[in-house]
């Protein structure tokens, strides 16, 4: 089965073609992409230093063909070639969902192909399964670590289309709090990464950053009042003229501790309490190294295995909804639009269901 897919949730359009059939026979999963295409909207947005929801739809239907005659180039495929067609039907902005969703209806219609609507965080959750090497793929039952800028959520993984939320941030995501203190030591937007990669230059300089919920007997994530205790620390620093590049280095660095030592403790704690032996770890925030290197240590020290995406399929792209939309295919999921264009600003992962034809 060959799968167009479309992801417009935000500030990144990406278009993918996915074949099954290295998927079906057992082999990796990444020989499966057949072509991708992305382009991002960061450089558009930088001056407003964040994303407007306006300028970002009208990009998106700016790049739309021009994307999709590049994927269908180098895929080798004609629309022709197709199977079906998947698409990010939510979460995310309205305007940027209702573009892709206009889209791939009116391209589904044309061609007379299925069409799936995908979940946005399902098609992160499943990514890690397109590993390079298929024996390090995890097994159904598996525990997902969604981390990125919208979201952060662990949720128990029993099977594709099955999913069980069991914590998630009451205030900010890790990678809004990412931004939000990379902005607040001076860096440009998006600054979460630009934040992980000047941390890697600072070192423990005893800021006494906390970490919120460590202890709490739930699974849930708190990191607003992080961000806070970040601010207390620059404006102390102004006042006392000691904020200097030094100074920015170290407190990214103990900043990015505090979280990673967060999402590492509630993700082993959820392993525990779910007993499971495979973590999958995606989302924009999966990429961040000091994360990775503390998930596996801990991970591995109780016979535990953690999973992560491809470093290029960590940000929203085409492949992943290409990929979830094909397995979901496969089980006979489609949906019936009837002419309107559904989507989902706001939808709750462990309440989807995949319905059979």
């Amino acid at each position: 089965m060959i799968v167009l897919g479309i992801e417009t949730s935000c500030d990144e359009t990406g278009l993918a073609v996915y074949d099954t059939r290295p998927w079906e026979a057992g082999k990796s999963a990444y020989e499966g992409i057949l072509g991708a295409a992305l382009h991002s909207q960061i450089e558009m947005h930088q001056d407003y230093g964040g994303v407007v929801p306006e300028l970002a739809s009208r990009d998106h239907i700016r790049r739309l063909i021009p994307l999709l005659n590049k994927t269908l180039i180098e895929s080798g495929c004609t629309v022709d070639d197709l199977d079906g067609i998947a698409y990010t039907q939510g979460p995310g902005l309205a305007g940027a969902l209702l573009v892709g969703s206009a889209f791939a209806n009116a391209l589904a219609v044309a061609i007379q192909k299925p069409l799936i609507g995908v979940h946005h965080l399902e098609g992160h959750l499943l990514s890690p399964l397109l590993a390079n090497d298929s024996s390090k793929k995890p097994d159904f039952p598996f525990l997902a670590l969604l981390v990125s800028g919208g979201h952060t959520q662990l949720m128990y993984v029993n099977r594709i289309g099955n999913y069980q939320l069991l914590g998630e941030t009451v205030d900010d995501a890790a990678g809004e709090a990412f931004d939000k203190t990379a902005k607040l030591l001076g860096l440009d937007y998006p600054g979460g990464a630009a934040l992980s990669k000047l941390a890697e230059t600072g070192k423990n300089a005893g800021f006494d950053l906390p970490r919120p919920m460590l202890h709490s007997k739930d699974l849930d994530f708190s990191f607003s009042g992080l961000k806070t205790a970040v601010l207390h620390q620059v404006k102390k620093a102004q006042s006392s003229d000691s904020y200097n590049a030094s100074f920015r280095a170290n407190l990214a660095y103990a900043f990015v501790e505090a979280v990673t030592d967060v999402l590492s403790h509630k993700a082993m704690a959820a392993l525990e309490q779910m007993e499971c032996r495979d973590l999958v770890v995606a989302g924009g925030v999966g990429a961040n190294t000091q994360l990775r290197k503390k998930l596996t240590a801990m991970a591995t020290s109780r016979g535990c295995q953690v999973h992560y995406p491809p470093i290029e399929l960590c940000t929203d792209n085409g492949v992943m909804i290409a990929f979830a939309g094909a397995l979901r295919l496969l089980q006979g999921s489609s949906i019936s639009t009837n002419g309107a264009f559904d989507i989902k600003a706001r939808w709750d992962l462990s309440a989807l269901t995949i319905t059979a034809n």
